[in-house]
């Protein structure tokens, strides 16, 4: 710690830090524009001058950068001083010599950290009379839009896409007060994080173009603390709606988890939610060839319950991207013996393997935070970039983090970004990769090793045996293999930290008991390791955690005739399974009932349907893949604006048909009653009940405000309709208030902030305001509670070493490889997404193309059991013989790992009922 002075007050502060750094800390504001928490300083701009002192005696000082500026005990400094604020007045006019005057109509406006500066530096004149330069625009694709004319330089932009997210198509070209930040041509920003830059940039060069189509002031938005549905990581997010539409969405801090940055998927895939083919009124189809009749919600409930009622058996059909409350209210209709979660038998499988080994082998699940922190890493079986790409980018950081040990001794500090940068461009802390596929972390690690999933588990075992001898050996391993094991071995010994990472993207039960077996290895050697398992979907850590039956079991029940009724929630069966399966259990059902927010294959076939609710619109509990509950909350009420609406969470509707069912009144039932109703019935899920505060809490006697205090229109929101404007909405079941009243402000400690303000700060800046320290935490706490926990107790080394994988030439294996855009069922309709996808292909080896004739990336036909799709193919030069490689989205997930036939070009016949795919 270090004892500073500033305008004659002393404060207590990290001394590792800058003076910009600290002083924010402590809740003193100093305009910058460069300088950002997560990259460092570079003194670029000259925005943070402050006088700085030598001792008590000097009354003269000198203007000094205080992002330059080392926070060392005794150090003394005016931020008030009048040279210091003419000459930050100076700066900001400087700079704003050819920025238009053009924010009434810029995107940023009200949401801008130049207005911000610009206030805080007093700065409130025009002098410059001539010429603006004016620039010419680019095309940066779907997400992004450019207006380079609004360009202070202040270089965030490729700091932030270059050097932090290692993107390699944005630029800074030209010299002196001619610079341009851009591609080198028009084009689609590659990188998945592009979408950062929105909140990087502190002007409106780069902006959300998916918000311009519908767009609307940051002050007349509603807000709610929501969790990206679109990956199992679990980041916080702030939904911002409008007149019943989500218009965009930004960026909610947390210290552990996401910090300042999504990904391209979270923050652009929400299109979903307004799309206008959404179910949004109960029906119901008397027969296949019937179209769909509306009812009203009495008459659908009635209907359905006494279908219910009178069916001999009723099976529940669960999903991960559903909320915990709704998989709960499930289970409570059809009874704990008839329900499934609605994943598919392997993948369930896989799931609670994770969950075992997380609980038992010694390492931790680190955080994001965390896992920067790491200095060996392992990633057996996944590519994160596409299966959770923000996790993907917490390794990026840790693989390229600079040497601190030598920084040390240089008397480098760490948030001098350029010197740091200057170290570490030739340092690369050890990163390996086994998978059978490319992927975009294979530029800063050790040549990635593509395997079949069997030779990627061997591996593994033979990781864990080259750590500690105990652990079981793989006898028959190729020579190359077991030196590149010694290696990895030897690495991941020598790391402080070393970071084993796996998931279910190979669907390979093996693959995961050799990264247990790693981490148990390096445990027992009183390793600080961690060990990270990637799941698929949103919830299905939480699912997983449920007693419930894979979605194979309930399809068989079905076919069979055991059962004669279904109510599948939120889930598009089609995706998982083959068609044939799925369409022989529903045409055997004699009553399908489908709950969900958009109109799947699956919904076409139910006798009833009721509109459920999405993540805007409802509330509800989630489980990341660390393990961690988060309450995500309702943004809107969907029938303000649409009255004709009858869009309900789907544990409100599965509640009322319960109440159907033993005839009790329908009752009203709120998200605290739900929650802890299903905190009781598992004790895995005993601690979500403190995931966030309930419905009573109170910040100063108020509830929360999900609108900004500057929120318009809200007496007319709906005059072309009724000049009497009805009630705004009322909440019984969280803090927050449908409207401006309430607690908005950063005084008061709180984990759930719907969206960053505060007096002088409107830019997503303002989260500086609400944490301990800049970078550091949350004030009240990050919001959640891990429930994956290491728990003491003898871990068994893990032996079911699979056989060597030998391709036979009597056809291949099928892997459903992840893709961030378009694997993901509900952002796959989002138009933004929709236009970032790539045409899908499949991945062969150049052996099995030549053999196929199609080693020019002509069509393939892939055949197996219930399943023929057709895809152009692609030759990976490294792939291994004996597998074919399918993007996730083209086919079902029940696909993966099953034996498969190729033939060249689409004559191949699909046999009735086969699934068929473009």
């Amino acid at each position: 710690m270090a004892t500073i002075h500033v305008d004659g007050q002393s404060y207590e502060v990290d001394g590792a830090d800058n003076l910009l750094h600290a002083c924010l800390s402590l809740g003193l504001d100093i305009p910058y524009f460069c300088w950002h928490p997560a990259m460092g300083s570079v003194g670029a701009c000259r925005q943070c001058i402050v006088r700085q002192y030598k001792d008590s005696d000097d009354d003269r000082g000198m203007l000094v950068m205080s992002c330059m500026t080392p926070a060392a005990d005794g150090t003394r400094i005016d931020i008030e001083d009048e040279e210091a604020r003419a000459f930050r007045a100076s700066v900001v006019e400087w700079l704003m010599i050819n920025h238009p005057h053009d924010c009434p109509v810029c995107e940023e406006g009200g949401h801008c950290h130049l207005q911000d500066m610009t206030v805080m530096t007093g700065h409130d004149r025009r002098r410059y009379r001539f010429r603006k330069r004016t620039r010419r625009n680019q095309y940066l694709g779907p997400f992004i839009a450019h207006e380079m004319n609004r360009c202070i330089t202040c270089y965030r932009c490729v700091r932030f896409y270059n050097d932090y997210a290692g993107g390699k198509d944005l630029g800074a070209f030209g010299s002196k007060d001619n610079i341009y930040f851009g591609r080198h041509e028009e084009g689609t920003l590659e990188s998945r994080f592009a979408g950062n830059l929105t909140e990087v940039c502190p002007t409106g060069v780069f902006t959300d173009q998916s918000h311009s189509d519908h767009y609307t002031r940051k002050w007349d938005l509603q807000f709610a603390p929501g969790i990206c549905h679109q990956c199992a990581m679990g980041c916080n997010i702030s939904p911002g709606e409008r007149y019943g539409e989500i218009r965009r969405i930004e960026n909610r801090y947390h210290g552990d988890l996401n910090g300042y940055f999504l990904c391209d998927l979270g923050r652009f895939g929400y299109g979903y939610v307004n799309r206008t083919d959404r179910p949004r009124v109960p029906e119901w189809q008397a027969s296949p060839d019937d179209p769909p009749a509306e009812l009203q919600v009495d008459a659908a409930l009635a209907r359905i319950g006494d279908a219910l009622l009178h069916a001999r058996r009723v099976i529940g059909i669960g999903s991960p991207r559903a909320s915990l409350e709704s998989n709960h209210q499930l289970r409570e209709l059809v009874g704990a013996d008839n329900f499934s979660t609605g994943i598919g038998a392997l993948e369930q499988d896989c799931l609670r393997r994770m969950n075992d080994l997380n609980r038992s082998c010694g390492l931790p699940i680190p955080t994001l935070r965390e896992v920067e922190e790491h200095d060996a890493v392992l990633v057996l079986g996944e590519d994160p970039m596409e299966s959770a790409a923000r996790l993907g980018l917490a390794i990026r950081q840790a693989i390229t983090a600079p040497p601190a040990e030598r920084a040390a001794k240089l008397g480098v500090p760490a948030w001098n970004a350029e010197a740091m940068k200057t170290l570490a461009q030739d340092h690369r802390q050890p990163l390996f990769i086994a998978y059978p596929a490319a992927t975009e972390l294979d530029e800063i690690a050790r040549p990635r090793l593509s395997l079949a999933p069997e030779e990627i588990a061997r591996l593994g075992f033979a990781v864990a045996h080259a750590i500690d001898p105990a652990a079981p050996d793989v006898r028959d391993l190729a020579d190359g293999l077991r030196e590149q094991a010694g290696d990895i071995a030897q690495s991941l010994m020598n790391a402080d930290r070393p970071l084993v990472v796996s998931g279910g993207s190979l669907m390979s039960p093996a693959v995961l008991d050799a990264a247990g077996n790693i981490a148990r290895a390096l445990a027992r050697r009183a390793s600080r390791g961690g060990l990270v398992f990637i799941r698929r979907e949103v919830n299905s850590t939480g699912v997983s955690l449920m007693d419930g039956q894979p979605l194979d079991w309930a399809l068989d029940e079905l076919s069979s005739g055991q059962a004669d009724a279904v109510v599948i929630l939120e889930n598009d069966l089609y995706r998982r399974l083959p068609d044939t399966r799925v369409d022989a259990a529903l045409d055997r059902s004699e009553v399908t009932v489908v709950i969900d927010h958009q109109r799947t294959r699956t919904l076409e076939r139910a006798t009833f349907s009721l509109p459920a609710a999405t993540f805007a619109e409802a509330d509800g509990t989630l489980v990341s893949l660390e393990g961690r509950a988060q309450r995500f909350f309702q943004v809107f009420e969907p029938t303000y604006m649409r009255p004709e609406a009858r869009i309900h969470e789907s544990w409100r509707w599965l509640h009322a048909l319960s109440n159907r069912q033993s005839r009790a009144d329908s009752g009203e039932i709120t998200l605290d009653q739900v929650t802890g109703a299903c905190a009781r019935a598992f004790a895995d899920l005993a601690p979500i009940v403190e995931a966030a505060p309930d419905s009573g809490y109170r910040v100063e006697g108020l509830r929360l405000a999900r609108e900004p205090h500057r929120y318009s229109g809200r007496t007319s929101m709906r005059a072309n309709q009724n000049v009497s404007e009805p009630r705004s909405p009322q909440d019984p079941d969280t803090a927050f208030a449908f409207s401006m009243e309430g607690y908005s402000g950063f005084q008061q400690p709180r984990q759930q902030v719907p969206f960053a303000w505060a007096p002088g700060w409107n830019s997503p800046q303002a989260w500086n305001k609400f944490t301990d320290e800049v970078g550091g935490h949350l004030r009240g706490g990050d919001p959640g509670i891990r429930l994956l926990n290491p728990q003491p107790g003898r871990y068994e080394y893990a032996g079911n070493i699979p056989d060597a994988f030998r391709a036979d030439g009597e056809g291949c294996q099928a892997l459903v490889l992840p893709r961030l855009f378009g694997g993901e069922e509900t952002s796959a309709l989002a138009e933004p997404i929709r236009q970032r996808m790539e045409r899908p292909v499949l991945l062969l080896s150049e052996t099995d193309a030549k053999g196929l004739g199609a080693e020019l990336g002509g069509l393939v036909t892939v055949t197996g059991d219930h399943a023929c799709v057709t895809l152009p193919a692609r030759v990976q030069p490294d792939w291994p013989a004996g597998l074919v490689g399918l993007p996730a989205g083209s086919v079902s997930a029940g696909l993966n790992g099953s034996r498969v036939t190729l033939s060249a070009g689409p004559g191949a016949t699909p046999s009735p009922g086969e699934e068929v795919r473009p």
